[in-house]
């Protein structure tokens, strides 16, 4: 639990509580389902402002090109090397938003979500997840986090 005056500042201790250290910089990967690519594209704008890279599979790229965003491209584990799970074991990945729909495509992604979790790479599987790592992120840059007493926030 993360308690603050605003939502960003308690999602962002929320995570600091959990062990989850959100990135100030580097690489977000995005893989998400047709229906939420949409709605991933602001706050995919907002990372890039912040001056975080975008990297896609295929379908997710081409959303994010189709409103304005750059993004290089990466392959799925299952279209072959060099692929996300690659990219993540180098590195090279400090973000990480997917969601998925169906059995066939939760069991494509296990080798991502399991390289996530050994690699504390945080790892988001909804929209609203993504959206509050976001603003979590721009709390944390912006440096206003701190601990007050629980009175001081009734």
């Amino acid at each position: 639990m993360g308690l603050d005056a605003d939502f960003g500042r308690a999602f962002a201790k929320s995570q600091l509580g959990s062990g989850t250290n959100l990135p100030l910089t580097g690489r977000v990967f995005v893989s998400v389902r047709d229906q939420d690519k949409r709605a991933l594209v602001e706050p995919c704008r907002q990372l890039v402002e912040m001056g975080f890279a975008l990297v896609a599979t295929d379908g997710t790229a081409q959303a994010l090109i189709a409103h304005g965003l750059q993004v290089a491209r990466i392959n799925k584990v299952s279209d072959g090397r060099p692929h996300i799970v690659d990219l993540m074991l180098s590195g090279g990945v400090q973000l990480v938003f997917n969601t998925t729909e169906g059995a066939q495509a939760i069991a494509d992604s296990f080798s991502l979500r399991r390289t996530a979790l050994t690699n504390s790479i945080p790892y988001y599987t909804t929209v609203a997840g993504a959206r509050a790592a976001v603003q979590a992120i721009k709390a944390v840059r912006a440096g206003n986090l701190e601990v007050a007493p629980l009175q001081s926030y009734l």
